[in-house]
């Protein structure tokens, strides 16, 4: 499907930047590694509901928790990618094996900190999030906080390194230590609580073991004398303000946006908790379908970050307008084959689920509402926005998404949902509502040309 796309060339020549087939080798390691992550998941939610209620309550609750931190780790990551993949554009390799080393120093940095905090005060913490729940579960939840507290260093640092690894178009890395990991985990879940009959433990310590493979590993290969974009010890002991400045001017305005989008999403849940049983069942199995209808959009942001970042470090605009042109109609094609291939096996996945009939239905609905409009419209809210960020444009994606996330999505999901009486399918709708407005304004962007003046380096 890649090689059939679009050949032609840009004005410019830009297609000799990114060939079909160099897209094509970006994208499948990428594709295949979010894949693996989904399928893990499930895996991993098997096995822990064999530790028990109680288990399984904390290790949930902290994970909610601990989705702030890993996306706090994330949009650093992605500040450091534009920055880098800028410098590689511009062909300095110098400054991007720079920007990559203070990119790892600070994201240990900052990780060491939050473990600190956690470690000292993950008692009283865990009391006023979730105070109410009982002893047992609170045992469970202090038990897994502790020790997941321990990998944020080994999180923030493989983050750090596969932001490298993916600038320099080296996705096949993190793709192959993201399957050897994901084993270790799935492998030391099922000795932990299987064998060990170490209950939360038992499937927290496997995590951390995972996590530290994966930041040596990757860390080892960022160092590689024979890259020439790399880790170099002397960059990542200085403190370079400026480089710092240009990370931080992408990542915290990322941070910000991920930040807003997980407010809303734990005020949504309080929402859907208002409906009836079914609902909250139905809600809940499609929300994991629809994780996996959209890996298409998510992955493409990915590629969006390191094409039209080294477009724009090379000064070549005609090549950034050209990849912009042709990778949405890319991500859109697939991502409506994707969602469609989705769709149809839904059915198939509703017989893994012991769901009354009512419940079953209501989530095929759901998932033909989400993954209908997921095929058009998140490729141009979701990748499209990553690659107006990759061009500097980060204050104006800040502002749509965090504006459009609480006044479209929280707000029309409260209209839709409560007042009108639709129940969990208002919320699925102004979710989809949030999508078109945000592709309107992000594809007017891009054709009012402002994105071109921005100087990231």
């Amino acid at each position: 499907m890649l090689d059939r796309l679009n050949r032609n060339e840009s004005p410019s020549g830009a297609g000799q930047l990114f060939s079909n087939r160099a897209l094509k080798e970006l994208i499948v390691p990428l594709f295949g590694e979010q894949l693996l992550l989904l399928l893990v998941g499930l895996a991993d939610t098997l096995v822990i509901s064999y530790a028990g209620e109680a288990a399984v309550s904390g290790v949930s609750l902290v994970n909610q928790f601990n989705m702030v931190f890993i996306f706090l780790f994330t949009a650093l990551a992605a500040g450091g990618a534009v920055v880098i993949s800028r410098y590689i554009g511009r062909k300095d390799e110098a400054q991007a094996g720079e920007s990559s080393s203070q990119l790892l120093m600070f994201s240990a940095v900052c990780s060491i900190m939050f473990m600190a905090a956690i470690l000292l005060f993950n008692r009283p913490l865990l009391r006023f999030l979730f105070g109410k729940v009982e002893d047992g579960v609170m045992e469970a939840c202090m038990a897994y906080l502790r020790i997941s507290a321990y990998s944020y260093p080994a999180l923030a640092v493989y983050n750090a390194g596969a932001a490298l690894c993916r600038s320099v178009g080296k996705t096949r890395v993190t793709m192959y230590i993201s399957v050897v990991a994901n084993i270790l985990n799935v492998l030391g879940n099922v000795i932990g609580v299987f064998w060990l009959h170490a209950g939360v433990a038992g499937v927290a310590y496997p995590s951390l073991i995972s996590r530290l493979f994966s930041a040596i590993v990757i860390t080892w290969f960022c160092f590689g004398k024979k890259h020439g974009v790399r880790y170099h010890a002397g960059w990542i002991f200085q403190w370079n303000r400026k480089l710092l400045r240009r990370i931080l001017g992408i990542a915290i305005p990322n941070g910000v946006e991920s930040g807003s989008f997980q407010l809303v999403k734990a005020a949504l849940s309080s929402i859907v908790a208002l409906f009836g049983t079914y609902q909250i069942a139905a809600n809940g199995v499609a929300q994991s379908i629809w994780s996996l209808a959209a890996m298409c959009g998510t992955v493409m942001g990915t590629v969006f970050i390191t094409v039209i970042g080294q477009c724009m470090g090379a000064g070549d605009i005609p090549a950034a307008e050209y990849y912009f042109c042709k990778m949405m109609r890319l991500t859109i094609l697939l991502s409506t084959v994707w969602n469609a291939m989705v769709l149809a096996l839904t059915p198939v996945f509703l017989r893994l689920y012991a769901l009354e009939s009512q419940t079953a239905e209501l989530v095929i609905w759901l998932v033909v509402i989400h993954n209908v409009l997921n095929a058009v419209l998140f490729p141009c809210s979701g990748a499209l926005g990553n690659g107006l960020r990759a061009t500097g444009d980060v204050k104006f994606t800040m502002v749509v998404a965090v504006s459009s996330t609480i006044g479209i999505r929280f707000l029309f999901s409260y209209l839709f949902g409560v007042v009108l009486h639709m129940g969990v399918m208002g919320i699925a709708i102004a979710m989809c509502l949030d999508w078109l407005i945000r592709a309107v304004l992000y594809y007017g962007r891009l054709k009012s040309g402002r994105w071109k003046n921005f100087q990231v380096i």
